[in-house]
């Protein structure tokens, strides 16, 4: 007698493994180097909210699946809403990432990027939110919105100027070139880089040294140098929704995805 045969449980898009005091969250779409869309956002914020409010946890850790970290905004679910002139596919990835992001800078544990390959756009983004950056040696980043004819978002136009300076961040941004971890450390948008053969031990080794701190000294360092300037970040975040979605309605956006997707150069119009 056969077994009927079930339907496959998708993958949660974000797990969640704790030991003791550390939480490692971890973007779980491997097969699209953990590009963000709506599921993996608001993911990222219902947890982050929950895990904020928990005063056994002392630090978390976000890393990614497979290869990457996070490729930013998943451009094909874009694209889509792109072409017919829709962002209600943006718009949600767009507030929940927000709202990620201002989790991640003003919860009370100190937060760990664990960039383990590829940090572009709004995946960048997410690691500059952290508290802390760490970097395996084969780690790429990017500001590459202005590629597809988009605006920075996830607070990008917010953290990058502060570690690096508004020129180079200009730069950075006018550009959308990727850069190395090693240009990465040296100007400062990371903590550390490690070879792969090292780059968990470190990082464990780092989480838990934080993890068994002074936990009332730890936090209030938190608050005084990153959650006491949420209003700045806040207006900054609006900011960046508001002309986001401008630009997403351009002729450059669509200019801009599509020429992504068949593999050539955009012809960007200025409209």
């Amino acid at each position: 007698m056969s077994q009927a045969s079930h339907p496959a449980v998708p993958a949660p898009v974000l797990l969640e493994s704790r030991e003791g005091p550390i939480v490692t969250l971890t973007m779980n779409r491997p097969e699209r180097l953990n590009a963000l869309d709506n599921h993996l956002s608001t993911a990222l914020n219902d947890t982050l909210t929950r895990i904020a409010a928990d005063n056994k946890v002392h630090v978390v850790i976000l890393t990614g699946a497979g290869r990457a970290f996070c490729a930013g905004g998943d451009l094909a679910v874009i694209g889509k809403g792109r072409s017919t002139g829709n962002d209600t596919e943006l718009a949600p990835i767009l507030r929940s990432g927000m709202q990620a992001v201002l989790k991640i800078r003003t919860m009370p544990q100190p937060v760990i990027a664990a960039v383990n390959g590829p940090a572009a756009g709004a995946g960048m983004n997410l690691a500059l939110a952290a508290d802390i950056r760490i970097a395996v040696e084969e780690a790429v980043f990017g500001q590459n919105f202005a590629k597809v004819g988009l605006f920075p978002d996830y607070g990008g136009t917010y953290f990058l100027p502060q570690l690096i300076g508004p020129a180079k961040a200009a730069e950075l941004f006018y550009t959308g070139d990727m850069i190395d971890a090693q240009t990465a450390l040296r100007l400062g948008i990371v903590n550390h880089v490690f070879t792969a053969d090292r780059f968990s031990a470190e990082l464990q080794s780092l989480a838990a040294t934080i993890a068994i701190g002074p936990q009332v000294a730890i936090r209030a360092v938190k608050q005084t140098i990153f959650a006491s300037s949420k209003e700045a970040l806040v207006e900054a975040l609006e900011k960046e929704v508001e002309h986001q979605l401008k630009c997403f309605h351009s002729h450059d956006c669509q200019e801009g995805i599509r020429a992504f997707f068949e593999k050539r150069p955009p012809s960007f119009r200025g409209q």
